[in-house]
């Protein structure tokens, strides 16, 4: 069995190497995603093995990026496509609404669309403005796509192969701020037998509270988590990886024992995914919750400036408030 420690961002690119060399219809294009091999370097070497008619240095043009990659499902490819940063989506953001995600059931079910669009998302890396975005309620909220996000390197590995081998538009998010984080990959598991890729998971079990997150904010409720432990409170931790369609099952079960449940994602919390994800479980498990379900996001306003972007992102010390003001009902 071949472990390695990679890190997210090299979990990616082997998991994308190893899309080409299995199906010849998978192509990657996006901005500076060839010779450079991607801003944060994670399709760096792919144009130089597979060459550039499958990894492709496309014009800074978004829209184009993603319509291009609709006709060329339409015919069968399967595109992959980087959106250099979040806040660079919105260019493209009727192509893949009006276009993407409907275009299976205008057709009546005769057309897929088997693309994924890569968008690196969240903030926390010290950028400037449009590159700290957390756009992902825009996607879940639409009709016809799909949204999910990893949060460790086995996942990384494994969900984008998933992705690209799936029937339906994905929209796949990356945690930036986590692409240097290091962990195991199991890098000769079979696809077939890999964890469902829309399927919430419990990163680490516990009795008293519940903590629900995706993506960048997976790590930080695990120190939260660890913390807690401290004090003698065992906070049980879901990342539910796949944001559209939601797998709640899961969270149901935890919270039915535990009684508790905090949201947190770093989207503003205004008609945020915790606003959902509460709703659900508050009506799926009214009678076992001792709180209200609680969230910790970002703020209602506009990302800041990089220098005080750590007062906006949810940290260990604001979920594990969250946590006290739960306990204090």
């Amino acid at each position: 069995m071949a472990t390695e420690t990679l890190s997210i961002g090299k979990a990616l690119n082997t998991g994308l190497r190893r899309a080409l060399e299995n199906d010849p219809k998978v192509v990657i294009m996006g901005e500076d995603v060839g010779k450079l091999g991607g801003v944060f370097r994670i399709t760096d070497g792919l144009q130089k093995d597979f060459g550039d008619q499958r990894v492709i240095d496309t014009p800074l043009a978004e829209s184009g990026i993603i319509g291009t990659a609709v006709g060329l499902a339409i015919r069968g490819f399967r595109p992959v496509c980087e959106i250099q940063f979040d806040g660079f989506v919105y260019p493209a953001y009727d192509q893949i609404v009006s276009q993407v995600a409907k275009m299976h059931y205008r057709s009546g079910g005769k057309l897929r669309i088997p693309m994924v669009i890569r968008i690196p998302f969240g903030g926390g890396i010290g950028a400037v403005e449009h590159h700290s975005e957390s756009p992902e309620a825009y996607f879940s909220h639409t009709p016809g796509l799909k949204v999910v996000s990893c949060a460790n390197p086995q996942d990384a590995y494994v969900m984008i192969q998933q992705a690209i081998a799936s029937d339906d538009p994905i929209v796949f998010l990356e945690p930036k701020r986590r692409y240097w984080e290091k962990g195991p990959v199991d890098l000769d598991a079979p696809l077939a037998d890999a964890y469902p890729l829309h399927a919430s998971r419990v990163a680490r079990p516990g009795t008293d509270a519940t903590l629900l997150a995706y993506g960048p904010m997976v790590r930080t409720c695990l120190e939260a988590a660890t913390a807690a432990a401290e004090d003698g409170r065992e906070l049980e931790v879901i990342d539910l990886r796949s944001i559209s369609p939601l797998d709640l099952g899961i969270v149901y079960d935890s919270v039915r024992r535990t009684g508790r449940a905090v949201v947190v994602h770093e989207a503003p919390s205004n008609v945020g995914l915790g606003a959902e994800i509460a709703a659900r479980i508050t009506e799926e498990c009214f009678y076992s919750l001792e709180a209200p379900v609680l969230r910790v996001t970002g703020f209602d306003t506009p990302y800041p400036a990089a220098r005080v972007e750590e007062e906006y992102l949810p940290d260990l010390d604001r979920v594990l408030d969250a946590v006290d003001r739960s306990f204090g009902w």
